[in-house]
């Protein structure tokens, strides 16, 4: 359970059938059992990108303002977090947030996901998009693609290192492999436009940049959703055999 909730205050589920009001998980995951639900894939649409969706424009819609949702298997039903924030701003303040979500549940179209590849599509996309992406940056100078960005990947495999997992045991290792490099692309990506625009100074070199890493963003979410799915793949690879 808490690989769900993590360090939030409060998680309640909204909108399950038989339900009248918002439930907590245990409850929730209990009901969805007896519904039929065996497993949950991860979707993470952006504008343009319904990647993971199935529908129907009601559940789109909401998952694609949230940018995530959850779709269940074996049953016909996904979830959408919202999330609300109370507390003082800033990073030194980030403790005494209080984080509240309420995830709502809605009906889904059975169909399968949209663009999700498989493990080995995803991995080969990854080396691809990640060389292209830093022979554009280097050329622009732009500062993802020297010092700085090696100092935040180093950090990131640091932290990685103390003993944090990256999928819950059962995964197959080839789906690690994938989330570990999707994870390390999206953090050349977030350091790119975190980071100024070093020699990319004019409009031209700019959009040059955007053009750049719009394609290996889309390409390390999509990587991030066949690594997080990999385990109800292969159950239910193996439940057809």
């Amino acid at each position: 359970m808490h690989a769900i909730v993590g360090d939030d205050a409060v998680h309640r589920v909204d909108g399950l059938p038989g339900e009248s009001a918002p439930v907590g998980w245990t409850l929730a995951l209990g009901r969805l059992r007896a519904l039929g639900v065996t497993g949950f894939r991860v979707a993470l649409p952006a504008p343009g990108h319904p990647l993971g969706l199935s529908g129907p424009p009601a559940f789109n819609e909401r998952a694609l303002e949230a940018e995530e949702a959850v779709v269940a298997t074996g049953a016909p039903y996904g979830l959408v977090p919202e999330v609300t924030e109370a507390g003082p701003g800033g990073a030194a303040d980030a403790a005494d947030v209080h984080v509240e979500v309420v995830w709502h549940c809605l009906p889904v179209r059975e169909a399968p996901p949209a663009d999700v590849p498989s493990l080995g599509e995803a991995e080969r996309e990854l080396a691809d998009a990640l060389r292209e992406a830093t022979e554009v940056l280097a050329r622009l100078d732009v500062a993802a693609s020297g010092p700085v960005a090696e100092a935040a990947i180093d950090a990131y495999r640091a932290r990685a290192e103390r003993g944090r997992e990256a999928l819950a045991p059962g995964y197959p290792p080839r789906a690690v492999r994938v989330l570990e490099l999707a994870q390390r692309v999206g953090l050349l990506i977030s350091v790119a436009y975190e980071n100024g625009h070093g020699g990319a100074v004019s409009a031209s070199q700019m959009g040059a940049r955007a053009e750049a890493l719009r394609p290996v963003e889309r390409v390390a979410r999509r990587a991030q959703v066949a690594a997080y799915n990999a385990y109800v793949e292969e159950r239910e690879r193996g439940e057809g055999r």
